[in-house]
């Protein structure tokens, strides 16, 4: 349990990890896309046949605003959108395909957005069966979409069932209609319960919720509430997020103040309800920020520490080439990652031109993997094992003094061999990479780049 003193001298801005380095660190004028073709052509020639391969694909369309989001979305109620978007999706993953050279076995897919739902039934047929065409599907593939509660239909459900996927995340925030309303995300308990009926009952496996605390308005009462219905309906697994006030970045964030947001000790007491709510309810803390029942895929691979991280965030399926499609998509062949325009214009426009659209990026370094191995690490398994000799890097000897006032802390265990996360240190994984962030040390932010953590 988080006591007040280590709350406030932990909550700081920090990164939230689903790369190392992470990207406002990015060597960008390293990057050329031929070195990137080059880097994602030789992970895949040395990975595929082993580990297969993952992929996200971002569809950012929505048909309004949710002011909390930080996502890359356009907002519109104008579905000709979709046609348009899916058609240079597919010609962007044929672009991919050229590079492998070889049939690529597909272990993961997951729909992002905005809004994957926007998107009708007979629209997302077309743009998986195009992607799974002249593909292979890993024995042990799972594919999931994240869903909006209020447009997501049976259709919808039905036809990506058929298509192969088994999991679905609903995003809810809160059922306060006081927060609802200032954040703009509304769906009643109603809805949710509906489409997480209509999935079961289809054949999904694994439902997810994501909820957040330290949204604007929000108090203990209602989100207990909140949380009291989620109990009803017990998804197989929970995401738990602490709010990102990102406002100079996401303006949205500026329909409300931060007078409208609970302060660090209000925060903490919504995390700590929420917690022990789902571990009352059965559910177990797994990794960061989520929540799962013992027979979720994600607490079995936290229990058999085959866990992994990327940037979709937490799943139980390793792959070394992430391959990321549509605007603002991240993709990562391990010793590479490539960020893709961030209009869906200019975005539209390269690949009419049959060019990636692929416009920064960065090549790891010696330096960069090992940090990188040492954060996935503590990230999924909460220890990490490494030799201070044959592991020099920048900063290394200086993080060693960071960890030191982490281990006085009660956070961290550690000596020349070993460093394992504490149960108190499990609340502050962001902080506790964040001490071995030798990039983040050697150019220390002059303006606030990241969300708080806690």
């Amino acid at each position: 349990m988080r006591t007040p003193n280590l709350l406030e001298k932990y909550t700081v801005a920090a990164p939230r990890y689903t790369s190392y380095p992470t990207v406002p660190y990015w060597d960008k004028g390293e990057f050329d896309k031929q070195n990137w073709k080059d880097t994602v052509h030789a992970t895949f020639e040395s990975s595929n046949q082993r580990d297969g391969i993952s992929v996200y694909i971002h569809l950012p369309f929505c048909e309004s605003l949710c002011t909390y989001c930080g996502c890359n979305t356009r907002i519109t109620k104008n579905h000709s959108v979709e046609e348009p978007y899916i058609d240079a999706v597919l010609k962007e993953w044929a672009l991919y395909r050229e590079l492998f050279g070889d049939k690529p076995i597909i272990k993961e897919i997951h729909l992002g957005g905005g809004t994957p739902t926007f998107f009708s039934a007979e629209n997302l047929d077309k743009l998986i069966k195009g992607v799974l065409k002249d593909s292979s599907v890993h024995p042990e593939a799972e594919f999931s979409f994240e869903a909006h509660p209020a447009n997501t239909t049976h259709e919808h459900l039905a036809t990506l069932f058929n298509l192969g996927f088994r999991r679905l995340s609903l995003g809810i925030q809160d059922f306060d209609p006081r927060v609802q309303f200032i954040i703009n995300r509304i769906q009643t308990f109603e809805q949710v319960k509906q489409v997480t009926d209509d999935a079961r009952a289809i054949g999904y496996t694994s439902v997810n919720f994501d909820l957040i605390y330290g949204l604007p308005l929000q108090q203990l009462d209602g989100l207990a509430e909140t949380i009291q219905k989620v109990g009803e309906l017990m998804p197989d697994r929970i995401a738990f997020y602490s709010y990102a006030h990102v406002p100079w970045i996401k303006p949205g964030q500026r329909r409300f103040t931060e007078k409208d947001l609970p302060d660090a000790t209000a925060k903490a007491e919504l995390y700590k309800l929420g917690r022990d709510m789902f571990v009352e309810m059965g559910y177990m803390e797994v990794g960061m920020d989520h929540f799962a029942l013992a027979t979720d895929s994600l607490f079995v691979a936290d229990k058999q520490g085959t866990m992994h991280r990327n940037f979709m965030g937490y799943t139980h399926q390793y792959t070394q080439l992430l391959v990321g499609l549509g605007v603002s998509s991240i993709s990562d062949s391990w010793t590479g990652y490539a960020q893709n325009v961030k209009t869906v214009e200019e975005y539209l426009t390269l690949l009419q031109h049959n060019e990636l659209p692929v416009f920064k990026g960065h090549f790891l370094t010696r330096e960069d993997l090992i940090i990188r191995r040492h954060m996935l690490n503590i990230m999924c398994k909460g220890q990490t094992d490494w030799n201070f000799l044959e592991e020099p890097f920048a900063d290394f000897y200086n993080s060693l003094d960071r960890l030191g006032e982490l281990s006085d802390d009660g956070l961290v265990v550690f000596d020349s061999t070993q460093l394992t996360v504490t149960s108190i240190g499990k609340q502050y994984l962001r902080n506790i990479c964040m001490a071995i962030d030798a990039r983040l040390w050697a150019d220390k932010p002059t303006t606030q780049l990241f969300s708080m953590a806690g």
